[in-house]
């Protein structure tokens, strides 16, 4: 499994704990820490949600970019 390193040095920078991050998520604690180590893989909508919690791509916390920005669509 894929340890997301990432996500881990965001919720760092924003002096946010593993408890804070697992209420913000409605997750365990237990839970977030295994996402965080890669010993259980992150369902896509709580990915999703971690991503817009640290207002970043889903391609920048999964490492396929280095790029932070959210790429936003264009209303029609």
């Amino acid at each position: 499994m894929r340890k997301y390193e990432r996500i881990r040095n965001l919720r760092e920078d924003k002096d946010l704990t593993q408890a804070e991050m697992g209420n913000l998520l409605n997750i365990s604690q237990r839970s977030y820490a295994h996402y965080e180590s890669g010993t259980r893989n992150i369902p896509i909508d709580v990915l999703i949600d971690i991503a817009d919690i640290f207002e970043v791509s889903l391609d920048y916390i999964t490492e396929r970019s280095d790029v932070r920005n959210i790429v936003r669509k264009k209303e029609v």
